[in-house]
């Protein structure tokens, strides 16, 4: 065995879970930024240092060979930059991060909300960075900090212009993602779109800023879509609070609506005792998790028989939607799991709800934008296909699905 060979045992680093791979891409992402900016700050005090055709005499020169560091969210991935000078002066750049060494957080709750809330969304970057790589952050300057945050407002901004016409999108789901942030008379928030291509391809299309979930603020979301090429999706799933379906109405008007069930089942039971809601819970899955559109029509009417009488407002609330919360039945079955919910985006952005309550006035309106971007990026990544993605191209092609199944030639002539 060579002297530099290096021997993983199995099982050492695995990721036990998705928040923990989150986490360590952030903190890849941050720690490397952050080099880099320590590097440019460098370079900058040699700008009087120059050849004799003016050309810089010290420059970047390529990488260190890769190597992990340990932090409290296991093995980090980083490179440290090297720097050349052409005039044949020595000259050395050392990262304050990395090394001498990086020490271990005590607990990954711990690292959670000072790498995002404090690092990526507030002034206390070197705060975020101390408490991965220890007291030797505090070598960074104010420059660096600011830099490596203009850095992250950058590509944020640069992302909410990028072209979306190369895909064909077939469903978006929508919701809107409340931060402790307040202004002078509402909560903010931002307005979260996520949608999947024709490939099965999920991706943020847009994360904007929202003083409540308006009709005007979700236009100018859907208007931004369009004006960067966005076709009109299938489907829209989300909550039926939200003036976001005035606004599809509008900006999307052939787009389909489909109603979280989740929201809608929290909604319902909202309005009936605590002694009641078990069994109305139940009545309302044997509604969705029908088998047909006849069956759950079946199980509507059966709830509206047994609780309008003691509970009108909760049968209410439940016929409402009624149509809207039917429409998944005219899609592919594959498909129905993902289109019942708003899930793809709660399950993303829990993390963010619980953290940002908690952390209340360390955001600014841009600083809670950038993090739940960067909070976006990293999950992205470990997202998978859409299931049943091969249905998906017969989606956007316009073929016919009753009770999640291919309407054929055969079944139309029946119909």
């Amino acid at each position: 065995m060579s002297k530099g060979t290096v021997v993983a045992f199995a099982g050492r680093d695995e990721i036990a879970d998705p928040l923990t791979e989150l986490l360590r891409e952030g903190a890849r992402d941050l720690i490397q930024k952050a080099v880099e900016a320590e590097l440019s700050h460098y370079l900058e005090g040699f700008q009087g240092r120059r050849l004799e055709d003016g050309r810089a005499a010290v420059v970047r020169n390529g990488y260190h060979p890769e190597r992990n560091v340990q932090t409290g969210i296991g093995p980090v991935t980083v490179k440290v930059p090297k720097v050349r000078a052409k005039d044949g002066k020595p000259v050395t750049f050392r990262s304050a991060l990395v090394p001498p060494y990086v020490r271990k957080t005590q607990s990954l709750e711990a690292a959670l909300p000072w790498l995002y809330l404090k690092g990526v969304s507030s002034g206390e970057m070197e705060k975020a960075l101390e408490v991965l790589v220890g007291p030797d952050a505090k070598g960074l300057s104010a420059s660096t900090v600011s830099r490596l945050k203009r850095q992250w407002g950058e590509e944020y901004n640069a992302w909410r212009k990028s072209r979306l016409d190369r895909d064909r999108w077939v469903y978006v789901w929508a919701d809107g993602i409340y931060s402790g942030l307040r202004s002078e008379d509402a909560k903010l928030c931002a307005l979260v779109i996520i949608g999947v291509n024709e490939r099965g391809q999920k991706h943020f299309l847009a994360i904007e800023d929202g003083v409540r979930e308006s009709t005007q603020s979700w236009r100018e979301v859907l208007l931004s879509l369009k004006a960067r090429g966005m076709n009109a999706p299938k489907l829209a799933v989300g909550d039926g609070a939200m003036g976001f379906w005035a606004a599809l109405d509008e900006v999307y008007g052939e787009t389909r609506q489909q109603r979280c069930w989740m929201h809608k089942t929290g909604n319902v039971l909202n309005y009936a005792p605590k002694s009641a809601q078990p069994k109305m819970k139940q009545a309302l899955h044997d509604i969705w998790q029908a088998e047909t559109c006849k069956d759950a029509e079946a199980a509507f009417e059966q709830f509206e028989k047994t609780y309008e009488p003691k509970y009108p407002k909760a049968v209410h609330c439940l016929q409402k939607d009624r149509d809207e919360l039917m429409a998944f039945y005219d899609f592919p079955a594959q498909h129905w799991q993902s289109l019942r919910t708003t899930n793809p985006i709660e399950s993303t952005f829990g993390t963010i709800r619980h953290r940002t309550k908690r952390s209340k006035g360390c955001l600014s309106r841009d600083g809670m934008l950038h993090m739940i971007f960067k909070l976006g990026q990293c999950a992205e990544k470990n997202w998978r296909k859409q299931r049943g993605f091969n249905y998906l191209a017969k989606v956007v092609q316009g073929i016919k699905f009753r009770d999640g199944e291919e309407v054929t030639t055969a079944d139309q002539d029946v119909a």
